[in-house]
């Protein structure tokens, strides 16, 4: 009787094991996904999406080109989002901006580049003192030289309709008009990606 008693206890031990066994992960995984689930909703509230139809409104035209950024560069984009936020202007004037910059210095702050140099062009935009855009320290400052190319960007009536390299030419006079559109795919992503950082 003793040997039957103790088969029954160690059988259902036995089942209570291999249920839990069996049981436990199966339960342990199910509690993490619900709360990734809630931190996933909880961070896109917080985190309003951008309006993708806004960024790049008539497509892109031409090959697109991309590179890859340095943290100077990502903080260069970040301060002429917020310098497009100041002015009071939405995220297709940040994609405009930031494509122009793309063409005129890579998103680096150049400052005076000797032999290289397009006269006195300077800056994220390549902007030029003897051309009334502002001091070497003005023209070379993110937020100053962002403001001062918004500025000359509202003045273009219909800019918001323009195409984006015709939009940035009125404003820049570049000797390469057509060169600002190879950058629009790129400038909308970092939008994107950026505009609510």
């Amino acid at each position: 009787m003793n040997t039957i008693m103790r088969k029954s206890v160690l059988g259902i031990a036995g089942l209570a094991f291999a249920g839990g066994v069996f049981a436990g992960p199966a339960t342990a995984h199910a509690a993490p996904s619900v709360d990734a689930r809630a931190v996933a909703v909880a961070v896109q509230a917080d985190k309003p999406s951008v309006d993708t139809g806004k960024l790049i409104p008539h497509g892109v035209q031409g090959a697109q080109s991309r590179i890859d950024l340095s943290d100077e560069q990502v903080a260069n984009v970040k301060a002429i989002i917020a310098a497009t936020k100041k002015a009071g202007m939405d995220e297709r004037a940040a994609v405009v901006s930031i494509a122009t910059a793309l063409q005129e210095s890579k998103l680096e702050n150049l400052g005076h580049l000797g032999d290289r140099n397009d006269h006195d062009s300077q800056g994220l935009f390549q902007q030029r003192p003897s051309s009334g855009w502002g001091t070497v320290e003005q023209i070379t400052d993110p937020e100053y030289s962002t403001t001062a190319f918004l500025k000359g960007l509202k003045q273009v009536d219909g800019w918001q309709d323009m195409p984006l390299t015709k939009a940035a030419q009125t404003v820049q006079v570049s000797a390469y008009p057509d060169h600002y559109a190879q950058w629009e795919q790129m400038a909308a992503d970092l939008v994107t990606e950026h505009w609510n950082s």
